[in-house]
């Protein structure tokens, strides 16, 4: 029998640590959230150098560098502001915010607080129940203060309640004169009733006097409200921060979590305002009564009014809503979809309805890279009707948003408010050192896709147009785009598109997309219907979600003809018109047009002329500001080169610091990024120097102008000379263009942190824009069978320089000037260090002599 016994005992001594592990202690935890909101307090830093908050109990704590560090009570201030209606705008009155993140928690307790947070993290719907009771009931114990006038601030709601407050009593008073000692029972009676009315009492909701918003943060994510923002973290502290998992890591485990899942927005419904508190009043008796309506979305209204008047008479159908009663918030559902990186190879991504409320709506736009916190729940399909029963018990799943962390949108947003100190010290000297080389534009569009090689004046086109020109709002409305569009046609294997990806995923705002998987509403807009309301609404297609960044198009070639006109306002007017299902609107389409095309038939074929060869519209073409044609054409030099980069980055998995040890030979070759050794320029430090480029607004001085209108001039003059061009029009030098030389140059003033465009500027642009034409010149070039183009297609460059210099001297007869021989180079597409190369070879074969300043033919 002791054996028993003693099983018994240790079976029940189980039983007991199970059941307190399983189901927890709300009033212990009740008590100790009260405990926390009493005694924690927080370092903030100080920067008023004045005693008027010393009034919190704070105390100055001293540091080694003599930083005005002060421990202040975390919630008591705040939640005095509440209870006294000391809004921040008095004139737009909005709820308070209490955020209560959960690291907060396991700091003020180790062990308790930390027990507590976990217990919030895995049921936080009913804790956030529980934390708000709390909450209402030390606003209850604090004293209101006075406002300036002496008076005692008091809104709408107030004046309502003390009134609900007084014909509450003076019923009570009738009920006891009647009843008597009857009183209990006839309010067991009531409350029997008020559960059989649709959830109606006459008991005033404490949601109805809630002027704030709680906000549960799971751990590791930090305030950024009061008293938060000025909090002084620790530097470990930023490392415990998680930017979120994919939706397909969510599963049923999860039910009611406190979880973080990070995607891109792809829509948002519109704001309305969502019942919370329902107000009724009875118009036999005069009665109040209320029914609490929060996270319902469809309810049953009362017919019967629970008074003990109405139901001794059987009244019914005698309660009226009052709007000016009740209480509404704001509603939104956002729809989250998982980014490309995280879908796995052959699955499709998944998506995930966001319901925020409050001041969590329109904080983000479709496009947006989010990360969201928030309760995942389940959802049913209906709630009544034949929906419902269709449905029967399948119900689908929703994340209840309680904080919305947007990450950067565009490239005009800094990274520096995200780092410590340390690191902004170091991304400051990096790009400083950037800024101060020598060639600052080839380092950067260097590190574009490092491991392609090659491809120079391109990668330097594609970190202009991350950069971009100015946009320009005259006065009389009119907008003049900034954005640069770029093209890309060419044989197979040039690495078209693994550029294109790579700017995509380089860009805050990049979408990738290919022609033959695309149409013309999938790239514009589409009219669908809101799941929520019904009606029709129009959601934002790839150029709409990648406004003020990049959309990438693939097998731009392969669209339908249909589908590729409605891409013509956007490149140019940079808005999506849409007249559909009843509904006119121009949405916003503010991208830089990225496309890549392939010939007409699948290589580039010499024997047929450039407009055969590509199979697109001249209206399509003239909207781009450069046109690169790649040609896989065999050279034995460049065939080595490209097999020694390729087999140099299989050995180190990608250019890495190896490659400035041993391979020096393929520096030479490949025209490697960094010469100097000096800075390895990251993703993250291109970002930040592209985002302070664009915070200037370069302007063309009175210096500049007449020169670049004597260059487009000539340029004009240049194309019209050249009949075959005229036949073709696919190369002609068009208006736009002018606008594509201003916005290259203003791209390249950006680059250099100036608010002024130089000359240098537009010869480099100018440069850009004569190599974009020179690559498809010399498709024309190739299909003509004389000799004299068979020769110049084999002459050098320090060949081509030389005739250049040669016909330049036979009509002035006179030396040439080193500045004017630079430009002319510059115009026709060559670098000075060509030039100085072909200066220097024919000095020393004696047929040229070289001075500082001028060049005399021997």
């Amino acid at each position: 029998t002791q054996p028993t016994q003693q099983s018994q005992q240790q079976s029940n001594t189980q039983t007991t640590i199970l059941d307190s592990a399983n189901f927890p202690d709300y009033e212990q935890d009740t008590v100790l959230f009260g405990q926390f909101l009493q005694e924690h307090q927080i370092n903030v830093i100080d920067n008023t150098n004045n005693n008027e908050d010393d009034d919190d109990g704070g105390e100055y704590i001293p540091t080694a560098d003599n930083s005005n560090i002060r421990r202040i009570p975390c919630y008591q201030a705040l939640l005095q502001r509440v209870r006294d209606r000391n809004y921040v705008d008095p004139s737009n009155p909005c709820d308070f915010i209490l955020e209560i993140p959960l690291s907060e928690l396991v700091e003020w307790d180790a062990v308790r607080g930390e027990e507590l947070a976990n217990r919030c993290e895995k049921n936080t719907l009913r804790y956030h129940q529980l934390f708000c009771k709390v909450i209402d009931e030390s606003l209850e114990a604090l004293p209101m203060s006075n406002n300036d006038n002496g008076t005692v601030r008091r809104d709408t709601f107030d004046i309502l309640y003390e009134q609900r407050l007084t014909q509450q009593q003076a019923r009570q008073a009738a009920r006891q004169a009647a009843a008597g000692e009857g009183e209990g029972i006839l309010n067991d009676e009531a409350n029997a009733n008020n559960n059989n009315a649709g959830g109606a009492s006459e008991e005033f909701p404490p949601l109805l006097m809630r002027r704030y918003e709680l906000r549960i943060l799971p751990v590791g994510r930090a305030g950024t409200l009061a008293p938060f923002e000025r909090q002084q973290r620790s530097p470990q502290y930023n490392a415990k921060v998680t930017s979120g998992v994919s939706l397909r890591y969510v599963r049923s485990r999860s039910m009611g979590h406190l979880v973080t899942i990070q995607g891109m927005i792809v829509r948002c419904s519109d704001v309305k305002p969502s019942c919370i508190v329902a107000t009724y009043s009875c118009d036999r008796c005069g009665c109040e009564v209320y029914q609490t309506l929060q996270g319902q979305r469809e309810f049953l209204p009362p017919r019967t009014c629970p008074s003990d008047e109405c139901r001794d008479h059987n009244n019914s159908d005698s309660l009226v809503l009052q709007t000016r009663g009740s209480k509404f918030e704001k509603y939104q559902e956002l729809k989250l979809q998982e980014l490309p990186s995280q879908v796995p190879m052959g699955h499709v991504p998944r998506s995930m309805t966001i319901v925020v409320r409050g001041e969590l709506t329109r904080l983000v736009t479709p496009g947006d890279l989010v990360s969201v916190d928030g309760i995942f729940l389940p959802q049913r399909l209906a709630e009544s009707g034949y929906r419902a029963m269709q449905a029967g018990l399948i119900s689908t799943t929703y994340l209840a948003a309680h904080n919305i962390l947007v990450h950067k949108k565009s490239l005009d947003e800094s990274l520096v408010n995200s780092l410590t100190d340390a690191e902004s010290q170091e991304l400051n000297l990096a790009i400083e050192t950037v800024s101060q080389g020598n060639d600052p534009v080839g380092t950067l569009s260097a590190a574009i896709a490092p491991e392609i090689f090659g491809h120079d004046d391109i990668k330097r086109s594609l970190l202009l147009q991350l950069v971009g020109g100015c946009t320009r709002k005259l006065p009389d409305g009119m907008r003049i785009r900034g954005d640069i569009n770029l093209c890309f046609m060419g044989d197979p294997g040039m690495a078209k598109s693994q550029l294109l990806k790579h700017v995509a995923t380089l860009a805050p705002r990049g979408v990738y997309t290919t022609g033959k998987g695309s149409s013309g509403v999938g790239l514009t807009a589409a009219v669908t219907k809101d799941p929520l309301t019904g009606e029709l609404a129009l959601e934002g297609g790839a150029l709409v979600l990648a406004d003020r960044g990049i959309c990438a198009i693939d097998e731009f070639d392969k669209m339908d003809e249909g589908d590729r006109t409605a891409i013509h306002e956007v490149m140019e007017q940079q808005t999506v018109s849409i007249a559909k299902a009843g509904i006119v609107a121009t949405l916003n389409a503010r991208a830089s047009v990225l496309a890549a095309a392939n010939p007409l038939y699948g290589r580039y074929h010499k024997r047929k002329s450039l407009s055969e060869n590509i199979n697109l519209p001249n209206s399509l073409l003239s909207r781009f500001d450069l046109m690169f044609l790649l040609l896989d054409t065999p050279d034995v030099d460049h065939d080595i080169a490209l097999a020694r980069h390729v087999t140099l980055v299989h050995q180190n998995e990608g250019l890495k610091k190896p490659k400035d040890k041993g391979n020096k030979d393929d520096d030479d070759d490949s025209e490697d990024d960094d010469d100097d050794g000096t800075v390895v320029v990251t993703p993250r430090i291109l970002r930040e120097y592209i985002t302070r480029a664009r915070r200037h607004t370069p302007i063309c001085t009175e210096q500049v102008a007449p020169y670049i209108v004597e260059a487009y001039v000539s340029l004009r003059m240049e194309s019209n000379n050249n009949k075959k061009r005229i036949q073709s029009d696919q190369t002609a030098m068009t208006p736009r263009q002018l606008l594509s030389i201003l916005r290259l140059s203003q791209a390249l003033a950006r680059l250099r942190f100036s608010d002024y465009v130089e000359r240098a500027d537009v010869d480099e642009a100018i440069r850009m824009t004569h190599c974009s034409k020179a690559s498809l010149e010399q498709s024309e070039n190739n299909n003509d069978g004389s000799n004299n183009n068979k020769k110049r297609k084999h002459q050098d460059v320090s060949s081509k320089l030389f005739s250049m210099l040669r016909d330049y001297h036979h009509q002035t007869g006179d030396k040439i000037g080193i500045t004017v021989a630079t430009a002319m180079a510059i115009r026709k597409g060559y670098t000075e260090d060509q030039l100085q190369t072909c200066l220097e070879e024919y000095e020393q074969l004696s047929i040229l002599q070289l001075t500082p300043t001028h060049i005399y033919f021997v």
